[in-house]
């Protein structure tokens, strides 16, 4: 479904879809502070992994979620 602008503009879709990468992420990163204070590797290397993961997943859920939207949309007016 096409949405006119106005609604566009001021609608909030995609907004939350990156909560949980990036949560995912600040939780890694504060292992990571962690362990690199305390001198633990296995725990910075764990929280390293944890951040890394977590800004994936934002990434692929900003791609999924809203850009796969606004392509598909352009493609059908391309279409027209």
């Amino acid at each position: 479904m096409i949405k006119k602008a106005g609604q566009m503009l001021n609608g909030e879709e995609g907004h939350a879809i990156t909560l949980p990468g990036t949560l995912l992420s600040g939780a890694g990163a504060v292992l990571l502070g962690i362990g690199a204070a305390n001198d633990s590797g296995a725990l910075a290397i764990i929280g390293g992994i944890v951040l890394a993961v977590g800004l994936l997943v934002a990434s692929v859920s900003t791609h999924m979620g809203v850009e796969y939207g606004i392509f598909s949309r352009l493609e059908e007016l391309e279409k027209k």
